[in-house]
């Protein structure tokens, strides 16, 4: 879930094609919980690391079976984990106020987790992990906007400026919803068109917009979930103007929310290793055919 997401349970959004959400009800493997993940619920991004695997985490599949296709050659995609495993440690930093173009909100929050504990950072970085592997593999330049690698963050606005900085052909946040028991399926969050203060996504919601069609495409078929059954009116698509991320961004940009944390089908989903690998194949195969054209 975005660091600056409204709950989706008190009111669900209105949909537009949206590029951004990937959460999805599918079976797979358990993986043991972040014993010092943050507590259950959710809240409301410094320089762009090249991301390396780090010890403790589940591995990508083996890269054999990944096939060598070039075709991203000379293309960069940012990958941008949603929140920092550590941001719960620092609330006070994580609290302070940036400006997101519409408003100020929280430079960014903990995230979600599961009922057993799973958190969200967990399973972000581990997704982006996967999603990077494949990614290089087809020839692409990755940047992560953080691999753990600090305390805490970065901030939205930062992790906009990230990707607008890399010239990045497509950004895609890795996130998973904090939303009512009961509501299911993946969706990906789209930029609305907005023009206030240091945000003018007029050039970007075209190319978003397609992004993130082709990402809940290739997401739906590589997991075998639906699309969410609380927003998007069956499309798994939401068009937003209050995320920080979208609004500052201008490159292509979308968030993926792969499945909602708190509903007991969709964890067991997300805490598997067999699941995550598939969803960051859908998400690497929409990201493949948007920028092959």
């Amino acid at each position: 879930m975005p660091n600056d997401h409204r709950k989706t349970a008190r009111r669900p959004l209105a949909l537009v094609l949206v590029a951004t959400g990937c959460c999805a009800a599918l079976a797979g493997c358990g993986a043991s919980a972040d014993p010092a993940g943050p507590p259950s619920g959710k809240g409301p991004e410094q320089s762009a690391t090249r991301s390396a695997p780090q010890p403790g985490r589940t591995p990508s599949a083996p890269a054999a079976s990944v096939p060598e296709n070039r075709s991203l050659a000379g293309r960069t995609v940012v990958v941008d984990p949603g929140h920092n495993p550590g941001n719960f440690r620092h609330s006070k930093e994580i609290n302070q106020k940036v400006d997101i173009g519409t408003n100020r909100k929280e430079c960014d929050t903990a995230g979600t987790s599961t009922n057993d504990g799973y958190t969200e950072a967990s399973f972000t970085l581990d997704v982006s992990h996967r999603l990077r592997d494949l990614l290089t593999a087809r020839g692409a330049t990755v940047v992560f906007t953080h691999d753990a690698d600090r305390p805490w963050g970065p901030c939205v606005d930062e992790r906009a400026r990230i990707g607008n900085g890399a010239r990045a052909d497509a950004v895609v946040s890795v996130h998973a919803d904090g939303s009512a028991a009961g509501h299911r399926g993946f969706h990906v969050i789209l930029p609305a068109r907005v023009r206030e203060g240091a945000a003018d996504t007029a050039r970007i919601v075209g190319p978003s917009r397609e992004l993130g069609e082709r990402i809940a495409d290739r997401f739906a078929r590589a997991t075998g979930t639906a699309p969410a059954n609380y927003l998007g009116g069956g499309t798994g698509l939401d068009v937003r103007d209050d995320l920080g991320g979208l609004n500052l961004s201008t490159v292509p940009k979308v968030f993926v929310e792969c499945g909602n944390m708190r509903d007991p089908e969709d964890a067991q989903l997300l805490a598997s290793a067999v699941w995550r690998q598939k969803a960051a194949q859908g998400i690497a195969d929409g990201i493949a055919t948007y920028l092959r054209g």
